[in-house]
């Protein structure tokens, strides 16, 4: 079995001389309102992604502080549509931006799709990018059920080896 075969839902790589993005999607029984909630509000954020803000309007900041690591997320909010879409860079400042891209969609009364699209310079390691993001989703989607885990780190390791694969 190879880090692939647990790993069916590893994003769509498009990569030019510039960047490489990768989309990841995910469906979710649970309604647009609810997943946007634990996209912006800043009581839950924690719970799967870092202590901060986000101020809900295009021009805003856009800040996530995880301690643990030292990183600090100091950014611009560059798109906003309540319910459809935000869009900041994973960025601190003075470093090349990052996007990420939260896209939502209806899919049924208690249902939606969650669409991230991450970009990064070509010269960065897309890999890890990518499988941070892979975490952090197995985590949100821990925190949409009401039970929040921890990072989890062997999904992203495994991603991590499945994503570099996929690039190299």
């Amino acid at each position: 079995m190879t880090a692939t075969d647990c790993l069916p839902d590893l994003g769509r790589i498009e990569k030019t001389s510039e960047t490489v993005s990768v989309t990841l999607t995910r469906h979710l029984d649970h309604s647009v309102a609810r997943l946007w909630t634990f996209l912006t509000d800043p009581s839950l954020l924690p719970q799967w992604l870092a202590p901060g803000e986000i101020d809900p309007r295009a021009g805003g900041r856009a800040r996530l502080d995880f301690a643990d690591s030292g990183t600090v997320i100091d950014s611009v909010v560059s798109e906003y549509d309540p319910g459809a879409v935000l869009e900041y860079s994973w960025s601190g400042p003075g470093e090349p931006l990052r996007p990420v891209r939260w896209s939502l969609e209806v899919e049924g009364p208690a249902a939606c799709r969650l669409t991230l699209k991450l970009t990064c310079p070509a010269d960065e390691d897309a890999g890890r990018s990518a499988a941070g993001w892979e975490a952090h989703l197995e985590m949100l989607a821990a925190a949409l059920e009401g039970v929040p885990i921890h990072f989890p780190f062997e999904r992203f390791k495994a991603a991590r080896d499945a994503y570099r694969a996929r690039l190299a």
